[in-house]
């Protein structure tokens, strides 16, 4: 089905053609339409227009409120102030409206015609390191972000750049060769697969054990920094037992995007290594280009803007002086993949913000390579720090890293103890499963509803709250809504343009109708924080309507079945808004 019209689009394109009418000049001008308090939408963009004209303000607005029909669409316009249009919409076209929307599966969000490709780089783990409490912000901001532009009718290509290459690998291999078993599976009976706790244990123990020798055996280090010789060279025998520690690593990734209830596909999962291919080919096209040049053995970019604390310029190291190759040359040669072999229109890095410096200076010298221009933009959607309610970088009583799995076990334990206390008629399983659905999506809609670029607190006491800005909150309302809609007997829900509407309704209504827009504007900016909290502002729109209008007794048979349509339409945006930032709507709470 086509995309459906919103109210306010409606309402700007018949501002626009009466203000063209009533001043040619300005023709195409912006009225500049937005939401208001003391009318559904006040037009603010006449004042600006007359002052350019040399005209009375309150007389040109006067004269394009006479150009625009009312009936139908238009309620009521007044003239406000020096120049402002007060207009109100009919309660008849605000369901019709939303009639057209409740028609079609996509809620009449429209597809974003200019869509291209975009690869989007989040979840980036460690191999053989443990996923900590820093790991969780790009996962869940990068997934949100692919759903939200998956929605517009983007193509996304995810790209999960795990850190699976580097000299670190040269003790752990240089280790396992010498101690075979330390990663063999302690098999129980019909086991199949280790689980994920069992393979980060045995990665820990290992990688503990190889660093306690490599910084107290000088022979051992030796062979280690040899081995790494041999991974980077290819040697078959090293590059299995590199294999092996990829695949323990991935165990365990896996079941801790499981826990997140995150999906990601193998194929996606391109590490460091994946681009070894690439970079002499990346290095000599960016000194052959004069791009990059030689600086005491090393290849650099250098930048007029970027110098340290001594005023020297402080440049990008593609290759060390000693051949081996750092990050740029894999992030540059990433890129090159990424726009030459996937076709990318855009490149999204859903990255901590202390990277920004790194990423400007990559960003900017692929475009002076040319693999970057005016089709092809990279963006770093920047993400602040997660802090512990005492607003420090968030840490364990001993000092540690948080473990991201501990994290998510005890949301899901506080989230269980809210359902159990609420649960009417759930059984045990029931509890636990909706007890994994709220703790989850509270963990994930605590960080997407703050803008990724700001800090914020981990407080599982509020994440879990009924009361507030959190994703229970919301939860419970689509709950409420189902729980309406099956005591609703033989009443159905179905749109009535004639019945009046009252103020909360008719409040409900015009957020409804705003869902298309709000999604268009969360896709272009990046910005799941915005989606999060037109969901939170639909919710709370729902229970003032819930609470002064009665819905299954209502006065008359249309009323009821008006109030049925718009919570079966608040439902369907809610769960619809919520599964774009990877949130479960369970049922029944």
């Amino acid at each position: 089905m086509a995309s459906v019209p919103s109210l306010a689009s409606s309402v700007n394109q018949r501002v626009a053609d009466a203000l063209a009418s009533a001043l040619p000049e300005a023709g195409g001008a912006d009225p500049l339409l937005r939401r208001s308090d003391r009318a559904d939408f006040q037009a603010n963009g006449i004042l600006a227009l007359a002052k350019k004209a040399k005209a009375n303000p309150r007389e040109l607005a006067a004269t394009v409120v006479q150009g625009i029909p009312t009936g139908g669409l238009i309620k009521e316009i007044e003239v406000s102030g020096p120049g402002f249009l007060n207009i109100s919409v009919a309660d008849e076209a605000i369901i019709s409206t939303l009639a057209a929307r409740a028609a079609d599966d996509r809620l009449g969000v429209p597809l974003n015609a200019a869509a291209g490709t975009t690869v989007i780089d989040y979840a980036q783990p460690n191999v053989a390191k443990e996923m900590h409490v820093g790991h969780l912000r790009s996962a869940v901001i990068g997934a949100a972000m692919v759903e939200i532009l998956e929605f517009t009718g983007e193509k996304v290509v995810r790209r999960h750049h795990i850190g699976d290459w580097g000299t670190q690998f040269g003790m752990l291999i240089q280790y396992l060769l010498e101690h075979p078993h330390e990663l063999d599976h302690k098999r129980g009976d019909g086991d199949e697969q280790a689980s994920g706790e069992e393979a980060m244990s045995n990665l820990n123990r290992l990688y503990k054990a190889s660093r306690a020798l490599f910084d107290s055996d000088e022979e051992f280090k030796g062979r280690a920094r040899a081995r790494v010789v041999d991974l980077q060279a290819g040697e078959p025998e090293t590059l299995a037992l590199w294999q092996r520690f990829v695949d323990e690593s991935k165990i365990y990734f896996y079941s801790v995007f499981d826990k997140l209830d995150m999906d990601i596909q193998d194929p996606d999962v391109v590490g460091e290594s994946g681009y070894n291919d690439m970079l002499v080919e990346t290095c000599k096209l960016l000194e052959e280009s004069g791009v990059a040049v030689r600086s005491n053995g090393a290849l650099c970019v250098f930048f007029e803007d970027v110098k340290g604390p001594d005023g020297n310029p402080t440049p990008l190291i593609v290759q060390k002086s000693d051949g081996g190759f750092g990050y740029a040359a894999t992030d540059l040669s990433a890129i090159r993949d990424r726009v030459t072999n996937l076709g990318a229109t855009e490149l999204i890095y859903v990255v901590d913000a202390r990277q920004s410096l790194h990423f400007k200076m990559v960003f900017e010298t692929a475009r002076r390579a040319g693999w970057l221009n005016d089709e092809v933009k990279a963006v770093q959607l920047a993400f602040g720090t997660v802090l512990g309610k005492d607003g420090k970088p968030f840490k364990t009583r001993e000092g540690e890293t948080v473990r991201l799995v501990d994290l998510l076990d005890e949301a899901i334990e506080r989230a269980s103890a809210v359902v159990r206390e609420k649960a009417q008629d759930l059984t045990e399983a029931e509890i636990a499963e909706r007890g994994a659905q709220v703790g989850i999506g509270a963990v994930k809609y605590a960080d997407l509803s703050t803008s990724a670029a700001r800090d914020y607190k981990f407080d599982l006491d509020q994440m879990v709250s009924l009361n507030g800005d959190t994703s229970v909150y919301l939860q419970y309302a689509y709950a409420r809504i189902q729980s309406i809609l099956r005591k609703a007997g033989d009443a159905r829900p179905v749109a009535h343009p004639e019945v009046a509407l009252a103020p909360t309704e008719r409040a409900l209504g015009l957020h409804l109708d705003a869902f298309g827009e709000l999604i268009a504007e969360a896709a272009a900016e990046h910005a799941p924080h915005k989606l999060a909290a037109y969901l939170y502002q639909l919710a709370s729109l729902y229970t003032s309507f819930y609470s002064e209008c009665p819905v299954l007794k209502a006065d008359t048979p249309e009323q009821v079945e008006n109030r049925l349509f718009l919570c079966e339409l608040t439902a369907r945006t809610l769960s619809k808004g919520m599964s774009l930032l990877g949130i479960r709507t369970p049922e029944k709470l």
